[in-house]
């Protein structure tokens, strides 16, 4: 695997070399100074460009970074848009050495705006002096956010809706369609709420990361092993006892979330699971 130097003179390289591109960014991990390193880190690069339609007619110009092993360019996926004009344009490039490149072309016209956008970066390269102010972040991206009522309210009421979902697909043995909605809807609203939780006890200073990563860091030991208890393998019953493991653990937490910011507490929970007790005991078709 070539060397985080080599990526970045390959990165710059290219950029320097070419007249076109006037300011390379760093995006992503790499650019956040508490992210822990390691060798799956993606550079996540944007070149700012005069005239970026000069790199579309012809996609071999990336073949400098090296042999890949597999690529996207999810922009060609969604289309030119309306008024046929790229405002990025992105490759996304596996190679062959395990490295991977975001690399996103943005038009110079919309540099402003592309700066808005709340993420880590760091300028690597500003050919014509033209950020004149730091682009560091206010504050972390990531953190978790304060719900609103609203939020909460939202929350509680799709993970007890889309259970019943779960139950009947269960019921119906639709191994797919069950482990899709559990793993899907109803796990997300339960990271949500746990994030919220963990923000409480942090004083909302921390992220959990995406798909809650880093949750095990701040949910006591007995929780992280409830969370854990939440991913079944493909048997129905015990796909069931994660879904009952799943209520348990939503149902205290949001309760204590709900107390926390005074919020009304729902009884939709004491309603549901005696439905889904219901469903389970039901003969089998």
């Amino acid at each position: 695997m070539r060397s985080y130097e080599e990526m970045m003179e390959l990165i710059l390289g290219r950029a320097r070399q070419d007249e076109n591109i006037r300011i390379v960014e760093l995006n992503g991990s790499r650019a956040n100074p508490r992210a822990v390193e390691d060798r799956f880190q993606d550079y996540d690069i944007i070149y700012y460009v005069e005239d970026l339609k000069l790199y579309l007619e012809d996609h071999s110009w990336i073949d400098v970074f090296g042999d890949r092993l597999i690529m996207q360019m999810p922009d060609v996926n969604d289309g030119l848009p309306e008024d046929g004009e790229w405002k990025r344009f992105a490759y996304l490039m596996l190679f062959e050495d395990g490295n991977r490149i975001d690399l996103t072309l943005v038009p110079l016209k919309y540099l402003e705006e592309s700066l808005q956008a709340r993420d880590y970066r760091k300028v690597l390269l500003d050919k014509d002096d033209r950020i004149k102010r730091s682009v560091d972040p206010v504050e972390d991206p990531f953190l978790i956010q304060k719900p609103t009522a609203r939020d909460y309210e939202r929350c509680v009421n799709e993970f007890w809706w889309v259970s019943t979902y779960v139950a009947k697909a269960l019921w119906r043995e639709e191994l797919t369609l069950a482990k899709s909605i559990m793993e899907e809807p109803v796990r997300d609203m339960l990271i949500r709420m746990l994030s919220w939780e963990v923000g409480i006890r942090t004083n909302f200073a921390v992220s959990v990361g995406k798909g809650g990563k880093d949750l095990e860091k701040y949910l006591k030991q007995e929780e992280w092993k409830q969370v854990v208890e939440t991913y079944p393998d493909g048997e129905y019953e015990h796909m069931w006892r994660s879904l009952f493991t799943m209520c348990d653990l939503f149902e205290e937490v949001s309760e204590h979330v709900a107390g926390f910011f005074g919020y009304e507490k729902s009884d939709e929970g004491k309603r549901v699971r005696p439905y889904l007790h219901h469903v389970k005991r039901l003969p089998v078709r």
